[in-house]
Parts: C-alpha cells; structure tokens; sequence
C-alpha cells in the first residue's frame, strides 16, 4: 500500500499513451531495458508494434478510457498529439483525462513536451530557466498545460515530470521540417525544401534521444516535479544540415527556400494555416540547451551526423517500398 491506501504491488508495467514516432520509439526502448510495456492508440501502429511490447486499442479522451488504458502501471507515458489545427481544442480534454486517470491510479506521469511554452525569444538560447512568452493559442495553451502539469505535482495529487523535445529527426520521422520534406527529395534529386531563414542555428532532437531521454525519466522519480530538455546535438544551420546531407548522398540538394508558411510536401494548407503562428521557429535561431539533463543523467546527445545517416536509411527504405510509413507527429 501507498500512502493514500492504494495498492501498489501490481503497479510493474510501463505504459505508453499514444503511437507516433515518439511513442512507438519509446515503447521500443523501454522493452529493450527489460521492462513490461504496453502500448496505447485509438488504432494499430503503422511502423508495426515493436518488439517485445504489447499493444492495445484504447482511446484516452475519457477518464474512463484513460483508467483502462493505464491499469496497472508503474509509470505512465503521455505521448498522444493530435492535428495541429485540432490541438487547441483537443489537448485540454486529452490532459483532463490523463491526468485524472493519473491521479486516481497513482502512477507517475512523464509527459513528453515541445518548445511552444517559450513563444519567440529573439534567438536567445532556450534552457529550463526561459520564461514562458508565447504568443500564439497553440504556444498559450501548451504553456497552460505545462502549469497544470507542474501544480499537480506541487499540490502532491500526482507525480509528474516533463521532458521538452526541439523539432524531431531520425529514423521514422516524416512530419518534421527535417523529414519528409528533406529526405525523399535529397534522395531522389527532386525538391528540398527551407523554411525561413536557413541560415540561422536551429536545434533538432533525435527521436531516439527522445526515448532514451523520456525512458530514463521514467526510471529515475528523482527527476520529478520539473521540466527537462531531453538531449539534444548542437545547433546547426538549416544550410549546414544540407551540406552534411549533401556529403551523404553524393549530389546538390535542390533547394527552395520558403520564406513564409506555405504547402509543401507532407503539409497541406490545413497544416500550414494552423503552423502559422509557429513559424517564428524559422525566423529567428531555435536553440535548445539540453546541459542540465546530460549533467543529471550522463546522457549524452545523438550526434547530427549519426541522426542523418540513420534516418536516409530509413528513407532510403522506405521509398523501395521496404520500409513501413510510421504515423505522424
């Protein structure tokens, strides 16, 4: 028993709300740690169900749905996203439900987090330590999450600890600005596409880092209570990332530059309509400082390097129609 006369004995499993790059990622690492892990989406993963987890169909909209999805674990994941142009609307009851179903369960909560919070800071460098200035409705409401995460710690009614993540890249990644918007066209001499201003640092995080990241969260309590930044290479120009990709694949990239929110490959006009307010991650240096994380958890960083070689494996993969299409972020 707890002290709040719960009881705790069957609470052994790791449990992953939401089967996306980040999710799927993270589920796979966990099994690979040797835990029990039980993966959760409204639907079965498109890259397949990693080995050694299981996978069940749940949605956690509800607090009823979220109860049965978490029964019995230990640790709670909430990986779930949704639509950028559903998020402001959708996101409050997604965390109303995970968060009562937390609360009501006892298990501890880490939540997988994005840079939105910190809103344009002039291109200072973002560590734990920045304040929270967003402008924007997705930026505000992430922002208020984050303060209801953190009181419900603070107030006792739950244990939570949130790891921010800088854009995704890697193996698996396909709706990122360093995804399938880059990769098939790097790979087959078609387009390749910019945003903003490619020429400014802007911070990528390897979804593997992610998992590793969150995973070490789950397993380290003392981590709890506060915000992390998950570890994350050194910040490199858009136009540096392209040279490096171009080393890689043996020919020039065929660059356009987008200098404002506009479809293009795997984002429609309801994506980029809703990326809008966003787009200031473009125009002004996106760098995050993950130090504090390495130094608490000698964690170390995917160099980008290795980041690039493993995710034009996976595209390369993908495009002969090896490689499975994950769900998107």
């Amino acid at each position: 028993m707890d002290s709040t006369g719960r009881n705790t004995s069957a609470r052994q499993s790791h449990v992953v709300l939401g089967a996306g790059p980040a999710g799927s990622a993270l589920a796979g690492e966990l099994a690979r740690r040797g835990h029990t892990v039980r993966l959760v989406s409204r639907s079965r993963p498109a890259g397949g169900v990693p080995q050694g987890v299981t996978w069940r169909e749940g949605d956690v909209g509800a607090v009823e749905g979220a109860r049965a999805a978490m029964a019995g674990a230990a640790v709670v994941y909430h990986c779930v996203n949704v639509a950028y142009h559903l998020q402001v609307e959708a996101m409050p009851g997604i965390q109303d439900a995970v968060l009562g179903a937390v609360e009501a369960e006892g298990a501890r909560l880490v939540v997988l987090d994005t840079l939105y919070p910190y809103g344009p800071t002039g291109g200072e460098v973002m560590t734990e330590d920045t304040p929270w200035r967003a402008t924007g409705a997705k930026g505000r409401m992430r922002a208020a999450l984050d303060a209801r995460y953190l009181a419900a710690h603070q107030e006792g009614r739950a244990r939570v600890v949130l790891g921010r993540s800088a854009d995704f890249a890697g193996p698996g990644v396909l709706n990122s600005t360093l995804g399938g918007a880059v990769f098939p066209g790097a790979l087959t001499g078609g387009e390749v596409v910019g945003l903003g201003d490619v020429d400014l640092p802007h911070s990528y995080t390897d979804i593997r880092a992610v998992a590793a990241g969150l995973a070490t969260l789950g397993e380290r309590p003392e981590g709890d209570g506060r915000v992390w930044h998950l570890p994350t290479a050194p910040a490199r120009t858009t136009r540096e990332v392209f040279t490096m990709i171009e080393e890689r694949v043996g020919r020039p990239l065929k660059v356009t530059v987008m200098p404002e929110p506009r479809p293009f490959g795997p984002f429609d006009q309801v994506f980029m309509d809703a990326y809008a307010e966003l787009f200031y991650q473009h125009t002004e240096a996106q760098v995050m400082d993950s130090g504090a994380f390495q130094d608490a958890f000698a964690a170390r960083p995917v160099p980008l390097g290795d980041t690039l070689d493993a995710a034009l494996d996976w595209y390369r993969a993908l495009l002969a129609g090896t490689g499975r299409e994950p769900a998107v972020r």
